[in-house]
C-alpha cells in the first residue's frame, strides 16, 4: 500500500476546517501547532506537499529535503521564495484568475466612491450636515481610464470600465493583441487619463513604477487606484501629490507595510480612500480559490501535472524520498 502523502496546510483556519476543504483518503493533513516560522521550519522536512498561507504571515523560504509540490491558495505568491523552490525542481502553483472579477470590481467601486464623494457624504450626514450640492461629484461615463497591467485582472477591469462608457487604454510590459482595449505608452497613458488603475504584478520593473516623476505627469485632478501591490507606488510621493492638490484623489487597497502602521502619513493624507487589502476577498473568489487548490492537489495525487505553475519548473511532481 502506498504511504499517504503528508500535506502541510498553512492557511489560518482550524484543522477540522482545513480537513473539510482539502481532505482526501490518500493524504495525511498536517497543520502547525502554532503559527510561527519556527514551527513551519520544524514541519517542512517531514511533508510532501505544502498548501501555502494566503495571509501570508507564514512564509516558505526553502523546500527542505522532501517537499515536492506547493499549492498557493491565492493569486499572489509574495510569501514564497520562488527561486529557491525552482532551484530544487519543486513546482509552485497559484490560483490564477480566481479573484480577477473581485479586484476589478473593487477598482471600479473605489473610483465611483471618489467621483461621487460617497465616504465624505456618509460622514457628513452622520454628523448632522446636509451637503447636498457642496460636495459636488463627477460622472465616470465619458472618462479616459488607463489600466496599467493586462493580466486577468486588467482585462476584467478594462471590460467593466468600458461598460460604464469609459474610453479605456492600457499599458503593460508587453503588448497583447487580444486585449479588450488599445495599447498606449506609459507616459502618454498617465498624461491623458482621468483615472489610472494599477493592476500589474510586482517585479523588478514595476517596483516604484509610480514615483514622483510619473505622478507629476498625471493630469491635474486625476484619480489613482491601486489594486496591485503597495510597492508599485512610492507612498511618500503619493502623499505629496495629494497634499499639493495635483491629484484629485487616490484609493489604495495595498500598502508597502501591512497592516498599515499607526504613524503612516497615508492615514492623514487628503482625498485618500484606504482599504485593508480586501479587493480580492469575496465569497465567490474564496470559493474559486478553494476549488482550484483542491483540483490541483487532486491532480497531483492522481499522477497528473499540476496547472498554473508560476516558478518556471516543469509541471511534473516527483515524490521525493522520505529519507
Amino acid at each position: 500500500m502506498t504511504e499517504p502523502w503528508r500535506v502541510l496546510a498553512l492557511p489560518p483556519l482550524p484543522h477540522e476546517v482545513l480537513e473539510s476543504l482539502f481532505g482526501d483518503p490518500r493524504i495525511e493533513l498536517v497543520t502547525p501547532q502554532e503559527r510561527t516560522q519556527q514551527e513551519v521550519g520544524r514541519l517542512l522536512p517531514d511533508v510532501d506537499v505544502v498548501i501555502g498561507d494566503w495571509s501570508p504571515s507564514l512564509r516558505l523560504l526553502e523546500p527542505g529535503p522532501r517537499v515536492s509540490f506547493v499549492q498557493q491558495p491565492s493569486v499572489g505568491t509574495d510569501g514564497i521564495k520562488l527561486e529557491a523552490f525552482a532551484a530544487a525542481g519543486v513546482p509552485v502553483s497559484n490560483c490564477a484568475g480566481a479573484n480577477s472579477t473581485s479586484v476589478a470590481e473593487w477598482c471600479l467601486s473605489a473610483t465611483l466612491a471618489m467621483l461621487r464623494a460617497t465616504v465624505e457624504g456618509d460622514a457628513a450626514v452622520r454628523r448632522g450636515d446636509w451637503p447636498q450640492t457642496s460636495l459636488g461629484g463627477r460622472e465616470l461615463s465619458g472618462s479616459r481610464v488607463g489600466v496599467i497591467g493586462m493580466g486577468a485582472i486588467g482585462r476584467r477591469a478594462a471590460e467593466l470600465f468600458s461598460a460604464f462608457g469609459c474610453d479605456v487604454r492600457y499599458w503593460s510590459r508587453s503588448r497583447h493583441d487580444d486585449a479588450p482595449a488599445p495599447y498606449a505608452e506609459l507616459d502618454e497613458l498617465l498624461a491623458t487619463s482621468d483615472v489610472v488603475v494599477l493592476v500589474i504584478a510586482l517585479g523588478g520593473q514595476t517596483r516604484g513604477l509610480i514615483d514622483t516623476e510619473r505622478l507629476a505627469r498625471m493630469k491635474p485632478g486625476a484619480l489613482l487606484v491601486n489594486g496591485a501591490r503597495g510597492e508599485v507606488v512610492d507612498e511618500a510621493a503619493l502623499v505629496a501629490a495629494l497634499e499639493s492638490g495635483h491629484l484629485g484623489g487616490a484609493a489604495l487597497d495595498v500598502f508597502v507595510t501591512e497592516p498599515l502602521p499607526a504613524d503612516s502619513p497615508l492615514r492623514t493624507a487628503p482625498r485618500l480612500l484606504l482599504s485593508p487589502h480586501m479587493a480580492g476577498s469575496t465569497v465567490q473568489a474564496a470559493m474559486r480559490i478553494v476549488g482550484q487548490s483542491t483540483a490541483n492537489l487532486t491532480r497531483v495525487l492522481d499522477g497528473l501535472p499540476p496547472v498554473d505553475v508560476v516558478n518556471g519548473v516543469e509541471p511534473v511532481v516527483r515524490r521525493r524520498p522520505t529519507r
